[in-house]
């Protein structure tokens, strides 16, 4: 269990750090807290991810000696030594439950013990040995029929129905997380959602007033965040990302995963061009010598590998955002972001299958660092607003408006029940 009292003390100095365990690549970030929107990047480290496939640990040797690495590194930059970290969770594991609940509150007005206790009814529904709660998150309140209600205590009543939006995770794959991160010699204080927590890092408050699509395009899984009333309504991943591509490159063109890589980089496109079939690439052949055995290839071959499958990954997210009925609240914005959210065209695919305007999405908090620029360290900054929020004495992990800051402080009771 967590220490909050110990936490608590040390996140009112000002200090958070985050880990994001991905299947390419561990990031851990050091900050120090300045205002409500903004803080200082202290450390970052970096390092190549291993034991870690589609979000999931499969080998914990390695995943310990991948987090240690970037944790040192991070350490090292910001000349402090950390204990407590807030985790990403991702992978193909999560499960979303909308869920309303309803209670006799007659005869006095609403309180908090009225809301606490529909709050434990709601609980007592969701128990779940496969699978843990990540994220609970109240949607809205209805008294006597009457909807949008913010805050219902001190009205009168005589029923009152509570809207909850519960993020689960299966429960092994966290707790192999968690401990790869302990033996570590870390803390974690909070797993969060890696969808969610790219959300917070790239979106702002109209996006998430109004209805917003996050894809996290990373590499070996794509997740996906919808927020609509300043509220997270659904999480989900996808078992495709970019190192499906590099994958995709190196068995169509018989080279290594490396040379894929970088034909990926650099001439990489998910929609062709007129110039395309007038560009020779060079793509060195597996188990050839430097120098031999070179095979020269048209660039229009090159994106004819690539477009199919960066169209199988927005298909699948509209289908899944069809399905589950997520579609209707996103409006007309997408935000893509993640590392391989910069390969060229995945925008102008992505608007045209999703059929809504895209933007890429980077951290916004960031201010003038470079860090601000790229959309791998998304999550990470996110991982950091959340830490930020609870600094800051905000219950949710995204940014809030007067209004929902109340129902903020209402959800505060689902730390203490969850």
């Amino acid at each position: 269990m967590w220490n909050w009292d110990r936490h608590h003390s040390r996140m009112r100095k000002g200090l958070i750090a985050a880990l994001d365990v991905g299947s390419s690549k561990v990031c851990c970030a050091i900050a120090m807290v300045q205002g409500k929107d903004n803080f200082e990047i202290l450390g970052v480290g970096q390092q190549l991810s291993s034991g870690v496939k589609s979000g999931v640990v499969i080998d914990m040797e390695e995943a310990v000696t991948s987090i240690v690495n970037a944790v040192h590194t991070a350490e090292k930059m910001a000349g402090v030594t950390i204990r407590d970290v807030i985790v990403s969770v991702n992978g193909i594991h999560f499960k979303s439950v909308n869920l309303a609940v309803e209670m006799n509150v007659s005869g006095h007005p609403i309180n908090d013990a009225d809301v606490r206790r529909v709050l434990l009814q709601a609980k007592a529904t969701q128990e779940d040995p496969v699978f843990q709660v990540l994220h609970t998150v109240p949607t809205g309140y209805v008294l006597d029929g009457t909807k949008g209600i913010r805050d219902p205590r001190g009205m009168y009543g005589d029923r009152l129905w509570v809207s909850l939006y519960t993020l689960f995770s299966k429960a092994s794959p966290l707790y192999n997380l968690s401990t790869c991160v302990a033996r570590s010699h870390l803390e974690v204080v909070n797993l969060v959602a890696a969808p969610y927590a790219s959300g917070l890092a790239c979106l702002v408050e109209d996006e998430m007033e109004l209805g917003v699509v996050l894809i996290d395009m990373g590499g070996s899984t794509t997740s996906f965040a919808v927020f609509h009333e300043g509220q997270l309504r659904h999480a989900e991943c996808i078992p495709i990302g970019g190192n499906h591509v590099t994958m995709d490159i190196a068995r169509g063109f018989s080279t290594t995963m490396t040379n894929a890589e970088r034909l990926k980089t650099l001439y990489g496109s998910a929609i062709p061009s007129v110039a395309d079939d007038r560009e020779m690439i060079v793509i060195p052949l597996v188990g050839e010598k430097r120098g031999e055995g070179i095979n020269q290839m048209p660039r229009s071959a090159l994106v004819s590998v690539i477009k199919p499958r960066i169209e199988e990954t927005f298909e699948y997210v509209r289908n899944r955002l069809l399905k589950v009925g997520a579609d209707a609240l996103t409006g007309q914005r997408v935000v893509l972001t993640g590392g391989a959210s910069q390969l060229s065209g995945a925008r102008e695919v992505a608007s045209m299958i999703l059929g809504k305007s895209i933007r890429l999405g980077k951290p916004i908090h960031l201010g003038y660092s470079e860090l601000s620029q790229d959309p791998s360290f998304s999550t990470c900054t996110g991982l950091l607003s959340y830490g930020q929020a609870e600094h800051l004495a905000y219950l949710h992990a995204f940014p809030q408006t007067k209004s929902k800051q109340v129902i903020a402080q209402i959800g505060s009771f689902l730390r203490q029940i969850w």
